[in-house]
């Protein structure tokens, strides 16, 4: 349970198994409940393009996410790394703002195997290149 008292349902933790384990989606996308008491799996997708799943997060409302981030490494080949979002718009309302970074850490902490951590506030901050620079490293 998080500080701020948000449990984590298990679908998330089975949903993120199999996109960890069978490669059963490309992202999964998770909420807070409509009551801010539990998160939830809010969309998951086996689209493989980054923008659309870019797409999928919400311009004013905040959401965290895991991508099997895909890439190549020059001299290594490719290489996958599972990220983790944490998306905090800057219009979102400030409640919601609070209540989703004190929950953060409770959602992460369950989700074992996350190799790149990514904070966002505007889309800039979760363009592809950004990740591929912060995931190259060390790949």
């Amino acid at each position: 349970m998080a500080t701020s008292g948000v449990g984590v349902n298990q679908e998330c933790l089975s949903t993120y198994q199999e996109l960890k384990l069978k490669k059963a989606h490309k992202y999964i996308i998770f909420k807070l409940n409509d009551t801010l008491t539990e998160i939830v799996v809010d969309k998951t997708s086996k689209e493989a393009d980054y923008e659309a799943f870019l797409g999928d997060l919400p311009e004013d409302a905040p959401r965290w996410a895991v991508y099997d981030f895909e890439f190549e490494k020059a001299g290594a080949g490719k290489r996958n790394k599972l990220t983790f979002y944490s998306w905090n718009p800057d219009n979102a309302k400030i409640k919601q703002k609070m209540v989703y970074a004190s929950s953060r850490d409770s959602l992460k902490r369950s989700l074992v195997g996350i190799a790149v951590e990514i904070q966002g506030t505007s889309l800039d901050e979760v363009d592809y290149d950004t990740v591929l620079d912060k995931a190259g490293r060390g790949a």
